[in-house]
């Protein structure tokens, strides 16, 4: 049995992953999507999209420091 190791590639994260994480709503996070104010999703196909956890992160770390 082989051992996977660990990589750096970009994990996508789905909306029920990253909703508790930034405590807003869908809609909320759309219109800030279109402001300008939150990381864009990544379109998965038609009817699915997901966030890049790294732009998360980082959004919630700029709200940390902005708040400061």
């Amino acid at each position: 049995m082989t051992k996977q190791e660990p990589t750096n590639q970009p994990r996508l994260l789905r909306w029920s992953d990253v909703q508790p994480r930034v405590g807003i709503c869908r809609s909320q996070a759309h219109y800030m999507v279109q402001r300008g104010e939150f990381p864009a999703p990544v379109k998965l196909g038609a009817r699915a999209s997901a966030w890049v956890e790294s732009e998360i992160n980082d959004w919630i770390e700029n709200r940390i420091q902005t708040s400061r």
